[in-house]
């Protein structure tokens, strides 16, 4: 499975906005901390708001904020929020396509690799739905000087 760099970038920030707490940052601020386009990152940030793990003060003093605490945030929130929540994958039944198609009696039950493809998008989901970012959160706490670099890099 891939992701989006998108999501990468909605996971930092959301944990480098943890960090600083309190009022909103502003999307350039945000997107300078890493290096990343602000264009991109500010959709990134809007889809963030959409799912509810944002919200957004508009204005010159203006920016986001988290919209609940971090352990309210699982990694598949984050992953629905900016890539939806689409299956990994997508039976065309091919089984019943070609020359092995016309061979073959008409399948009776579930085509096999779509079930087993489910089975691994839901453990895959599952997972996601598991790790909070406070979790990740406190792994981080645990790198020297964490906080105080993303603060230091968001005033």
């Amino acid at each position: 499975m891939r992701t989006s760099n998108g999501v990468e970038w909605a996971i930092h920030t959301l944990l480098n906005l943890a960090v600083v707490g309190g009022g909103p940052v502003g999307s350039g601020r945000l997107a300078d901390a890493h290096g990343l386009p602000a264009a991109y990152l500010n959709k990134q940030l809007q889809q963030l708001v959409k799912a509810g793990l944002l919200t957004s003060t508009p204005g010159p003093r203006g920016g986001f904020r988290l919209a609940r605490p971090l352990e309210a945030i699982t990694l598949l929130d984050v992953v629905e929020a900016i890539e939806g929540d689409n299956r990994l994958f997508r039976c065309t039944e091919i089984r019943c396509q070609g020359r092995i198609g016309e061979l073959a009696p008409a399948p009776t039950g579930a085509c096999a690799v779509n079930s087993a493809m489910g089975r691994a998008d839901r453990a895959w989901r599952e997972a996601l739905a598991g790790q909070s970012l406070a979790e990740i959160r406190a792994e981080l706490d645990r790198t020297p000087a964490f906080g105080e670099i993303v603060r230091s890099a968001l005033q």
